[in-house]
């Protein structure tokens, strides 16, 4: 498979590994856990021309999200009845929301990294509570479209050295 060159189609690949692992869905990526990076580093010299791994970067994103502990439930539901009523935006507005809150009572996380931890850990509750309201969720247009979260992305050299 032909690895991603954009910046958009690798947030592409690392948004669909990481709603195929909270959707429970199996697509191909059996011996890569996105609880451990074991797999990037028993395998470092099969792809040492590429450096990007979607699921290894997804299970990045899911251990950022785990960080965020404040109670989903009452944004949740606003989202669900929001997206029945088509409106799937209502994802984005509650996640700059309380990524701009959460990263002010922690100022050492910043903006961007508070809006990625908390738009996976939204993502991952709605996969749980709805499933089909999750695979509604733009969440590659939500990431692509910020260009705070891109610019601090790109900053630090792309997806292939996000870190947790």
């Amino acid at each position: 498979m032909k690895s991603p060159r954009t910046f958009e189609e690798q947030t592409e690949c690392i948004v669909e590994a990481l709603l195929s692992d909270l959707l429970g869905e199996d697509e191909g990526f059996a011996p890569r856990s996105l609880e451990t990076d074991s797999f990037a580093e028993s395998h470092a010299g099969a792809e040492a021309s590429s450096s990007f791994d979607s699921v290894i970067i997804a299970s990045r994103l899911r251990r950022l999200g785990d960080q965020y502990n404040e109670d989903l439930e009452h944004p949740a539901q606003r989202i669900i009845a929001e997206v029945a009523k088509g409106k799937v935006e209502e994802f984005g507005v509650m996640v700059d929301s309380l990524s701009k809150s959460w990263s002010s009572l922690n100022p050492e996380l910043g903006y961007e990294r508070a809006f990625l931890a908390v738009s996976v850990k939204l993502l991952a509750y709605l996969s749980r509570k709805v499933p089909a309201v999750a695979r509604r969720i733009q969440l590659v247009e939500l990431i692509n479209g910020n260009r705070e979260v891109r610019g601090y992305i790109e900053t630090h050299g792309g997806w292939e050295n996000f870190e947790n």
